[in-house]
């Protein structure tokens, strides 16, 4: 009787519970936030070990279908398919949206132009705009150098969605894409025709706990929804402006959670929504999602 009703083997699940429940996987765009989230976890909270393995969104989410992995960080929801399909299998998933994140767009120190319209960004994406003089009619940079930080990560996928309106990006040989955030940066040091897409968090200069700083060997452009940029009307991925919905490259950062027990897993995707976990969010220049922010108005005069 016990062998006709009880507990099915582990092999008789369709998954091994306890090799998911090792590692979560997440987009690599989001190592810096969640790195520090992961440490400060392990030390205060958990007991058993969680170790975050960071590729692109795609192998992210692939590998959370599969049930290799019982949470990954993404910057998109789950799909209808991949929530029925879930659900066929008698799992319930959930996705948890924990902070906000800008997508910055970054030049060369030598680019005078620094102030960029969404729709000027779009034509770069789609190859309308392949030199600079094509947006900037003075500017002498030559041919435009699109890098992303790589082909399948949540950046590409975000700008074809939420930029180009679901058209795919022109594959011309100015378009092109490494493999780590931090060789974007790197490549658009190096090459004054440059310009990088990548998640503002990397960007954060640690020196200055006020998140107003940048690094000091890129420019990060100022982003305008009008069709003219000026300094005015254009805006860079500051806390303040995600917050008021200034800068227009906003999105949301999910933490997709499909264990069927209340494990580290699911501890560690809580932790980054309760209080401390939003605090080092909001230390590391994003907005967290439950965001308590203190807004003062101050008036600067010379004298």
């Amino acid at each position: 009787m016990f062998l006709a009703c009880g507990n099915k083997p582990k092999k008789d699940l369709g998954y091994d519970y306890d090799a998911a429940a090792k590692e979560f996987m997440a987009d690599e765009s989001f190592y810096p936030i969640l790195d520090e989230e992961i440490d400060v976890f392990m030390a205060t909270v958990a007991q058993d070990s969680l170790k975050p393995h960071y590729t692109n969104e795609q192998e992210a989410i692939e590998k959370f279908m599969n049930l290799e992995t019982w949470l990954a960080f993404t910057t998109r929801k789950l799909t209808e398919n991949e929530m029925r399909s879930l659900k066929s299998r008698n799992f319930v998933p959930q996705i948890i949206p924990i902070a906000y994140d800008g997508l910055a767009i970054i030049v060369n120190n030598a680019n005078r132009d620094t102030c960029i319209t969404v729709k000027d960004f779009a034509r770069i994406l789609s190859g309308e705009a392949t030199k600079w003089s094509d947006v900037y009619p003075n500017s002498k940079l030559g041919d435009i150098d699109v890098v992303f930080d790589n082909p399948q990560s949540s950046t590409v996928r975000w700008c074809v969605d939420s930029v180009l309106g679901g058209k795919p990006i022109n594959g011309g040989t100015n378009i092109g894409a490494v493999l780590k955030s931090s060789e974007v940066i790197d490549w658009v040091e190096k090459h004054e025709n440059a310009i990088g897409i990548i998640g503002s968090n990397w960007l954060n200069d640690k020196r200055d706990t006020t998140n107003v700083t940048f690094k000091k060997n890129i420019t990060v452009m100022k982003v305008s929804r009008l069709d003219s940029a000026t300094v005015q009307n254009s805006w860079r991925p500051y806390q303040y402006y995600l917050y008021n919905g200034n800068y227009p490259l906003i999105r949301t950062i999910y933490a997709l959670l499909n264990e069927p027990r209340s494990g580290t897993p699911s501890a560690f995707a809580h932790f980054c929504r309760l209080p401390k976990g939003q605090l080092i969010i909001f230390r590391a220049s994003l907005l967290p999602i439950q965001a308590n922010l203190n807004v003062r108005e101050v008036n600067v005069t010379k004298e």
